[in-house]
């Protein structure tokens, strides 16, 4: 596979990678096809997991090669990773007060944003899930973007596991846009295209991604640094409590905690 994408320049490997990231969102609505209800609790493990494979990839595809990046430089090596850290979490902050959106099994009255009840349930649901993608896709651009700038701390590796990671718990969020609006009587090809829709934004993101860090390449520490923080804001502010909020505490730790294990073992092993 990395030597498949050996073979594409920057930006195509951003664009084929999140191809592949969206289409395990839609591979995630699918399931309307053959249930119109969820079990609970195998829905809140996939969330925690979700939220382990998250937390991990901020860290060890992120981060930790950010601040790698960042020695030697005039400034502290924190300096920039840090400062990109709390702009990622503050920009996901803005937009989520911003844009209307509704959060999957939330009743309309507890939508977020700007005039939420003028738009529809089926469109608020899309909104919350394409909001927390636009990271994702940010975060694959940005180290498919770092791989192009040469630099030494990134590998094309590493950008491909941080892609399989994001496809992996990509699948649980097209399934909670669209089991939803299946159990409320929404066809199941409706449910399904509104499930998959909500990560048509990871291609946009990731294509901006690597333009402007391929572009900008002194930016990279920052960029990479802001894409994990939004990442971490969306496990905090949705992805955790989403999971926790039905009573089934436990399990969805535990599964935060193999979701991050096995990102972590693919980052070092395969990275």
């Amino acid at each position: 596979m990395v030597a498949f994408f050996a073979t594409l320049s920057p930006v195509m490997q951003a664009l084929v990678a999140t191809l592949f990231t969206w289409g395990m969102t839609a591979l995630g609505a699918a399931l309307v096809f053959t249930t119109k209800t969820m079990n609970q609790k195998l829905m809140d493990g996939m969330l925690g997991f979700a939220g382990g494979v998250m937390i991990a990839a901020s860290f060890w595809s992120l981060l930790s090669p950010a601040l790698e990046m960042s020695e030697g430089k005039t400034m502290p090596a924190w300096f920039s990773v840090a400062l990109g850290f709390v702009g990622g979490a503050l920009f996901l902050w803005s937009i989520d007060k911003l844009i209307p959106h509704l959060h999957p099994n939330m009743k309309m009255k507890e939508a977020e944003g700007i005039h939420p009840e003028r738009r529809r349930r089926s469109t608020l649901l899309v909104l919350a899930i394409t909001l927390h993608n636009i990271p994702e896709g940010l975060a694959v651009g940005v180290a498919f973007g770092a791989v192009a700038a040469g630099f030494p701390s990134a590998s094309l590796a590493a950008a491909v596991t941080l892609a399989i990671g994001i496809g992996i718990q990509n699948f649980p969020e097209g399934t909670a846009v669209a089991m939803p609006l299946r159990r409320e009587g929404m066809s199941r090809s409706r449910s399904f295209m509104y499930g998959q829709l909500s990560g048509i934004v990871e291609p946009i993101a990731a294509v901006i991604g690597v333009l402007a860090v391929t572009v900008m390449q002194p930016l990279l520490p920052f960029a990479l640094s802001f894409a994990a923080g939004a990442m971490i804001f969306v496990v905090a502010e949705e992805v955790i409590p989403s999971s926790h909020e039905n009573g089934n505490k436990d399990l969805a730790s535990l599964s935060l905690i193999i979701g991050f294990t096995l990102m972590m073992v693919l980052d070092v092993a395969l990275g």
